[in-house]
């Protein structure tokens, strides 16, 4: 029987009829349990798959209906973004469905299963498909009806699908309710912007239009069944766009300003054109982080809307088509404040749920993914892009010339559209990109306070040109303390002037219009206003060219404030931090019970050792399953010496050494740091400096940022650290600036050492201060703690390199088997030699002479060199008979090394008592 076996029998009773039968019973209940846990949960919702005919199109859809239903329910119409299908809605159906909602989601013609061409929600095909959509939901008997022929019914669609929304609730006045997301007022506009208040074309969004073309060309490959490649039913190049619309596309992609025809068309798929039909109640969402559709496109539906008197709420987040859904609390938001517009609108439940705006504010990063985390807040009614205040800010520069680079290359990187980003990422900064020599710079003072700016700031900009056109990118930068420039969300303000003169004297200023930002520029932070000529995103004109631009002083940053949202996962929070703060409190009490305790032992000095930085007496560490690690230890080191502590692996060096530190308690003994005994969290230890087993930093952080933030971990004054004294010592010169993280390992040793002399303590203790250094690094460590063991301090060091214990320490003590075998000075511990070793003119016959001397034996080192073990002769004599043999001798001293004398001590086996 094993020990194991035998320790488990004493521990567990013994299992008799009386203890059996409860088990048994407990045993089926926890297993019932477990079934129960992990059965399969019916879905709330019942599916059906459909292929539904429009004009000339067949719409490939699905239908959910609530599983547990009592008679009919009102319906959703769920429209996907562009490029996407049913089932890219599917978790949004299979959520509404929950609710109790009948969902149809369906894939717009053109895209994946549907047939038919891609207009670009033409209220004379995409539009009109979703009529007919409305006519089949009220012939079923499931879903609820205001009258013949009219469902009850909500259309709710994100990008592609809110345009959607919008057009078919401005046609059809059987829509109840719309919730359309990050979508566009004007096509036109939204793709060809303009920000300047100039009757002047905008400037073509060659990377969003292209990565959206390209993907209503794609779907040509599989048709959407994932299915072998089918033939192009027209002209290639249009994939499954229709022919209009491809030629519009080709059209500005070409000339980068769209002409009458492609406008026409453009507006044809405008929410613009019908916003003062809409009478249905919308709640409109638009994002922050989102270059394509930014926060004006919804104020120009929200503003178009309200005309009408059709209740209208707005809601900001922080997401969009470059952001995605956001984080996680804003989301949440967004889920609620959709739920309660449809139970409302639809159900008749809850009061209206009114037209206060909410919108979210960075507020850092969470510690679990370093995701972003959000703060919401909310007004009793929605302000516009011109926010509720303004914050003016100066601006300082001359007027600049900046190039134009031939065909936008190289051109500035703001964004990256269609390219999936961390939203971190875009909001830090990350990604913006300007090139030397286009772009002009325009900067204010430190702001001497925050501006939670939310809305879209305006400057005024003036411009000369040689070809009196000019393509400028106006953006705007909050730069903090360390001149770390954040562009925030990508975002940019595209410009196109005409009719400018050459000579920037004669230009006349414009207002531009920034996008719309919600960002907290904080107090010291600069704002930087740059006007480039080149933008990645942005067809810009071909021809090479140099404008001058200058700005107008003044910058107005429009400001908003409101009532934070309470999240209601906070409540947990609290609860964990009420259960943190109560663990926290205990272990502080129970940290001060016990420094009481160790004052109260730790009050009295040892005179007589109150002047010596280390004195072990008696000391012994053994475990609890009889393991014995140190035997008996007794050394001291004096002040001015560099000691070493010897021994062979498992002599028990490194738990002496971790026993000395206050990192584990010893059995027996005591230890006496300048006269005070020594116990863990002991004040004296303030006094010691060390490293034991292996540097550890952050290596994102610098050498020198390592450093402060330790020193500053120790609670202790600033001026104490002497920090150049400690930089000094260790020898780590510039590198000290450099990231840990691109340190050689001989660096990382250097900093730990300077570390550990952080406030020049009087002890300095280390554990193989030399592991894995070359030679000239195991020289300059040599030096480092040569110098520092100066002024009265000492140095504790353990070491497995004999040879350089011997070249760099005043004292050694050598371990084995958990006892000292020797201590002293490293002299007297190497001792009288009985080999001396010669430089002499001539080897061969200086070893003729030696052999006839009879010494013990004589061997060749280096070209000019001799090993002689005397065997008693004389040195005198061996001198004598060479120089009367007519050798030269150079050089004669004792030939013992530290490691002969350490052999001699611990022997061959090096086997020790083992260090834990």
């Amino acid at each position: 029987m094993s020990a194991l076996t035998a320790g488990l029998r004493r521990a567990l009773p013994r299992l008799n009829r009386r203890r059996a039968v409860p088990a048994a019973a407990a045993l089926v209940v926890l297993a019932a349990a477990a079934v129960w846990a992990v059965r399969p949960t019916p879905d709330a919702w019942t599916t059906e798959d459909l292929r539904l005919a429009g004009d000339a199109v067949e719409l490939d859809a699905r239908l959910y209906l609530p599983a547990d239903r009592d008679g009919k329910v009102p319906a959703v119409l769920l429209a996907h973004g562009f490029g996407g299908s049913k089932e890219t809605v599917r978790d949004d159906a299979e959520s509404l469905a929950e609710r109790g909602y009948a969902v149809l989601a369906y894939t717009a013609r053109g895209f994946g299963r549907s047939t038919g061409e891609i207009h670009l929600n033409s209220p004379d095909h995409e539009v009109e498909d979703a009529q007919r959509l409305l006519d089949w939901l009220a012939t079923r008997p499931e879903v609820t009806t205001d009258a013949a022929g009219d469902p009850k019914v909500a259309v709710v669609g994100g990008s592609y699908g809110g345009a959607l929304a919008l057009l078919l609730a401005g046609q059809d006045q059987r829509v109840d309710a719309i919730v359309p997301s990050i979508t566009w007022n004007d096509l036109g506009s939204a793709l060809v912007p303009q920000s300047a208040g100039t009757d002047a074309a905008g400037v073509f969004k060659k990377s969003w239009a292209g990565y959206f073309f390209g993907n209503g060309t794609a779907s040509l490959e599989t048709g959407g069944r994932g299915g072998p490649p089918e033939a192009p039913p027209g002209d290639p190049a249009c994939g499954r766009f229709a022919a209009d619309i491809c030629a519009a596309y080709l059209q500005m992609a070409t000339t980068g300003i769209p002409d009458e025809n492609t406008l026409a068309l453009l507006r044809k798929s405008s929410p613009a054109t019908v916003l003062d039909r809409i009478k249905a109640p919308t709640l409109l969402i638009q994002g922050a982080v989102d270059t394509l559709f930014p926060l004006s496109e919804a104020d120009a539906n929200a503003k178009g809307i309200a005309a009408a008197g059709t209740p209208v709420r707005v809601a900001w987040f922080t997401g969009g088509h470059d952001g995605g859904e956001g984080p996680t609390s804003d989301s949440d938001r967004l889920k609620y404040l959709t739920v309660q517009w449809l139970d409302h609108y639809l159900k008749g439940e809850g009061e209206a749920p009114g037209d206060d705006f909410t919108w979210s504010q960075v507020a850092g990063f969470s510690a679990l993914d370093r995701g972003l985390v959000t703060n919401g807040y909310s007004a009793d009614a929605y302000p516009g892009l011109s926010g509720t205040g303004s914050t003016p800010v100066t601006l300082a520069g001359s007027a600049q010339p900046v190039a134009n680079p031939p065909n936008g290359n190289p051109g500035a990187i703001s964004s990256m559209p269609g390219i999936t980003s961390r939203l971190s990422s875009l909001l830090s900064g990350n990604v913006a990109l300007d090139v030397p020599g286009q772009h002009a710079v325009f900067e204010s003072a430190p702001l001497t306070a925050a501006a939670d700016v939310a809305g879209s700031p305006t400057v005024r900009l003036r411009a000369a040109s040689p070809t009196g056109t000019a393509v400028v990118f106006v953006k705007l930068y909050d730069v903090d303390a360390n001149g770390t420039a954040t562009l925030s969300a990508g975002l940019v303000a595209p410009v196109r002037l005409t009719g400018l003169p050459a000579d920037i004297a004669q230009a006349r200023p414009v207002t531009v219009t920034l996008p719309a930002i919600v960002r907290q520029i904080d107090a010291g932070h600069t704002v930087r206003v740059t006007v480039a000529t080149s933008d990645q995103a942005f067809l810009t004109p071909a021809q090479p060219t140099t404008y001058t631009v200058a700005v107008d002083p003044e910058l107005t940053l429009p400001t908003l404030t409101g009532e934070p949202i309470a999240d209601p996962g906070a409540l947990w929070w609290y609860v964990l931090a009420g259960v943190v703060a109560a663990l926290v409190l205990g272990l502080i009490l129970l940290l001060v019970v016990s420094r009481a305790r160790h004052r109260r032992r730790d009050v009295a000095v040892v005179a007589e050792h109150a002047d010596t930085p280390l004195v072990v007496r008696g000391l012994r560490k053994a475990y609890g399953d009889g393991f014995v690690a140190v035997q008996e230890i007794d050394f001291t080191v004096a002040r001015g010496q560099v000691v070493g502590l010897l021994g062979p692996n498992g002599a028990g060096k490194t738990t002496t050494l971790r026993v000395l530190m206050g990192l584990t308690q010893p059995t027996e003994g005591e230890i006496f740091v300048f006269g005070h005994r020594l116990v863990p969290g002991a004040p004296i230890l303030s006094r010691v400096g060390a490293l034991v087993e292996g540097p550890g930093f952050l290596p994102h952080l610098s050498g020198y940022e390592n450093l402060k933030a330790y020193w500053q971990a120790t609670g202790r004054p600033w001026e104490d650290a002497r920090f150049d004294e400690a930089l000094e010592i260790a020898g780590l010169g510039d590198s000290v600036h450099r990231k840990t993280r691109k340190y050689s390992h001989g660096m990382r040793q250097r900093l730990a050492i300077a570390q550990a002399m952080l406030g020049l303590p009087e002890l300095l203790v280390l554990d193989e201060p030399t592991d894995g250094l070359d030679p000239p690094q195991i020289a300059e460590m040599r030096r480092v703690l040569q110098r520092y063991a100066t002024d009265g301090r000492a140095v504790l060091v353990s070491s497995h390199l004999l040879a350089e214990v011997e070249q760099t320490c005043t004292h050694a003590v050598v371990v084995n088997k958990g006892r000292i075998v020797a201590s002293g000075p490293v002299g007297d511990i190497v001792g009288e030699s009985p080999s001396v070793q010669l430089e002499v003119s001539d080897v061969p016959a200086a070893t003729r002479v030696l052999e006839d001397l009879g010494v013990h034996s004589v061997k060749p080192e280096g070209a000019n060199g001799l090993i002689v073990d005397m065997n008693g002769t004389a040195r005198s004599e061996i001198v004598a008979s060479l120089v009367g043999a007519g050798i030269g001798v150079d050089r004669l001293v004792p030939r013992r090394r530290l490691e002969d004398a350490f052999l001699s001590l611990v022997g061959d086996n090096s086997r020790g008592s083992g260090d834990r």
